[in-house]
C-alpha cells in the first residue's frame, strides 16, 4: 500500500489543479469569441424548471438559462449576478439588494424587484417543493422597495445570505409565470442567463445559444453549448477522447487513468469537501465516553484512508468537516495512528480487554464499505473487535440513518462552514446524526453566523473546528477530490469544487477547435 503525507498530498492536488485550469499559457488572456462547445453529461436532464432541479446535469443547464441574484466563485464566496451590489443592517436581520438596470427575461419582459419577490415567495411556499426553501437562509420576508431594490427581512441574525442566495435552484423567474402555473418552465426556458434555449430533448441532448441580451456585453464569449447524455460513463470518455466532446463535467475515479493518458486530453482534479465519516451516537454507551471516540480516532492511518476510500483521489481528513476547499478551513496539526495511546484511552474508558461494536455501511456509494473495512482491520491491534455490517441502501435510510449509533455517512460539500455544521453537528441541525450536542460548539457557530468581521469570524470557526478535531463526534479520515476533463483547445474552464457549479459563460474555445454547429 503506497504511503503519502497529507501536506504533500494537498500540495500535489493544488498543482494538479492549477495545471488544469490553466490552460492558456500566460499571454493568451483575451477569450477569442465563437464556437460551439460540447459537453457530456451522465444523466438525463428531465427538469428545466431551476426551482426544482435535482441532479447535476440539470444544475448545469438551469445555470445557462438562468441567473441569480448572486453566483459561487470557485473559492465559495459570493459575486454579483442580477444584483451589482448589497449592503445588511448592523444586526445582519436585514439585507438589501441593488439590481442591476435594464435586465430581460428571454421572452423580452423586464426582471425587476418584484419578480425577485415573487421567485422567493415560490421557493419558501411548501408547495413548490424546492430544495432551496431549507437552503436559502432564514428568509422572513422579501419585499420591493421600488424596480431594482429588494429587501430582505430575516428572522435571525445571518452573515452568509450572498452565499446562500447562490443556491443553484435560487434563479429568479418571471413573476407572471409564477402567477400562471411553474408548470410552463418544464418544457420552456425563460430566464436571465448567458444562453437561451435553442432544443429540449431531455434524454439526448439540449442545445442553447447566446443570449445576446445578457447583462455582460463580453459573455457569455461561446455562440452555443450542445449538452449531450451519455448514460455510459465509458462511452462518454470514449467520446472525449475521439474529439467527439470538449468536456466532461465529473467522472469517476475508475475512468481518470484513461484521460490522464491520452493525447490532447487534459484531466482535471480539484480538491473538495465531499466526504465519508463514522457516525457516533455520543448520547449512548460505549460512544458517550469521548476516550472510546477519540482511542478509535487514533488507529486510523489516514494516508492509507485515501488510497482505500478515495482510490487516491482525495486528501486526508483531521474528523473536522472543513478541510482546505472551505473559506474558514483551519489548519490543525494532522492527526496520526497511535496505537499505544488508543489502547490506554480505551483502557481508561473501562475497557481493559478491547470493546466490540457493530459498524453498518450502506452499500451505496460502495466506498462506505470500504471505509467499514479499512476501519475494522486498523482497530484490531487497538482492542477494538468491530463486525461490519453492510445493507440495502433504501434499508440503511429506513433503519439506521439519523437513528444508529455506529455508521458511515456520505456528504457533498456545502457552500459555507456554516452550512455543514448547521446540517450535521450543531445540536439543532438539520440531520443530528451524531447527537454531539456539544453547547460550546454551538454557541461558536452561531456567534460566527452573526458576526461580519471576517479575522472574528474566522477565529470562532477555528475554535468551532478544534472541538470537533478534539471531541470526535465522527471520524472524517478523508476527503475525495472531484474529477473531470477538458480537450485542449477549451479555455477558460474551472472544475469547481462545490460539485453543482460549471460557470461556462466564462468558457472560450482556442483557434484549434473543431468547427461545430
Amino acid at each position: 500500500m503506497p504511503s503519502i503525507h497529507r501536506r504533500d498530498f494537498l500540495a500535489a492536488s493544488a498543482a494538479l489543479g492549477c495545471l488544469a485550469v490553466s490552460g492558456l499559457p500566460a499571454f493568451a488572456q483575451t477569450p477569442r469569441r465563437g464556437g460551439t462547445l460540447r459537453v457530456s453529461v451522465d444523466q438525463a436532464v428531465a427538469k428545466l424548471n431551476p426551482l426544482v432541479t435535482r441532479v447535476n446535469p440539470e444544475y448545469l443547464v438551469a445555470e445557462l438559462l438562468y441567473s441569480g441574484l448572486t453566483r459561487l466563485k470557485v473559492d465559495m464566496s459570493a459575486e454579483p449576478d442580477l444584483a451589482e451590489s448589497w449592503t445588511n443592517s448592523a444586526d445582519l436581520t436585514e439585507w438589501t439588494f441593488a439590481l442591476r438596470k435594464g435586465l430581460t427575461f428571454h421572452d423580452g419582459s423586464p426582471c425587476t424587484a418584484p419578480d425577485v419577490v415573487a421567485t422567493f415567495e415560490a421557493i419558501l411556499d411548501a408547495k413548490t417543493a424546492s430544495p432551496a426553501r431549507q437552503n436559502v437562509g432564514p428568509i422572513a420576508k422579501v419585499a420591493a422597495k421600488d424596480d431594482t431594490t429588494v429587501v430582505f427581512t430575516l428572522s435571525a441574525p445571518f452573515a452568509d445570505l450572498p452565499v446562500t442566495l447562490a443556491y443553484t435552484n435560487a434563479k429568479i423567474v418571471p413573476a407572471a409565470v409564477i402567477k400562471g402555473g411553474l408548470e410552463k418552465l418544464d418544457r420552456q426556458a425563460i430566464g436571465t442567463g448567458p444562453f437561451k434555449l435553442v432544443s429540449f430533448e431531455p434524454e439526448r441532448q439540449i442545445v442553447v445559444a447566446r443570449n445576446d441580451a445578457y447583462y455582460d456585453k463580453a459573455r457569455p464569449y461561446l455562440d452555443k453549448i450542445e449538452v449531450v447524455v451519455f448514460p455510459d460513463v465509458s462511452a462518454e470518455v470514449s467520446a472525449l477522447i475521439a474529439g467527439d466532446t470538449d468536456l466532461i463535467s465529473t467522472t469517476p475515479p475508475t475512468e481518470f487513468g484513461r484521460l490522464q493518458k491520452a493525447s490532447g486530453v487534459k484531466a482535471l482534479r480539484v480538491p473538495s469537501g465531499q466526504f465519508c465519516n463514522v457516525n457516533f451516537g455520543c448520547d449512548q454507551k460505549p460512544f458517550n465516553d469521548v476516550r472510546v471516540r477519540q482511542a478509535l480516532a487514533l488507529t486510523v492511518d489516514r494516508a492509507a484512508m485515501v488510497d482505500f476510500v478515495t482510490e487516491g483521489f482525495g486528501s486526508p481528513g483531521n474528523d473536522t468537516a472543513l478541510n482546505p476547499a472551505y473559506r474558514f478551513y483551519a489548519d490543525l496539526p494532522a492527526k496520526k495512528a497511535d496505537i499505544a495511546k488508543a489502547k490506554a484511552l480505551l483502557a481508561e474508558a473501562g475497557y481493559p480487554k478491547g470493546l466490540e461494536a457493530t459498524l453498518i455501511a450502506s452499500d451505496r456509494p460502495g466506498q462506505r464499505t470500504q471505509l467499514a473495512v479499512a476501519l475494522r482491520e486498523m482497530a484490531k491491534p487497538a482492542g477494538f473487535d468491530i463486525k461490519v455490517e453492510t445493507m440495502p441502501h433504501a434499508t440503511y435510510l429506513d433503519q439506521v440513518w439519523k437513528k444508529g449509533s455506529f455508521y458511515v455517512g456520505f456528504y457533498n460539500m456545502q457552500a459555507t462552514a456554516d452550512a455543514i455544521f448547521s446540517l450535521l453537528y450543531t445540536s439543532n441541525a438539520a440531520w443530528n446524526e451524531t447527537r454531539w450536542n456539544n453547547a460550546a460548539f454551538d454557541k461558536l457557530v452561531f456567534e460566527a453566523r452573526a458576526t461580519v468581521d471576517e479575522a472574528k469570524r474566522r477565529a470562532l470557526y477555528a475554535e468551532a473546528q478544534k472541538l470537533m478535531y478534539t471531541e470526535v463526534p465522527s471520524i472524517i479520515p478523508a476527503f475525495f477530490d472531484l474529477l473531470g476533463a477538458q480537450r485542449e483547445w477549451v479555455q477558460g474552464y474551472e472544475l469547481h469544487p462545490r460539485g453543482a457549479v460549471f460557470r461556462l459563460d466564462f468558457v472560450s474555445l482556442g483557434a484549434n477547435a473543431p468547427k461545430r454547429g
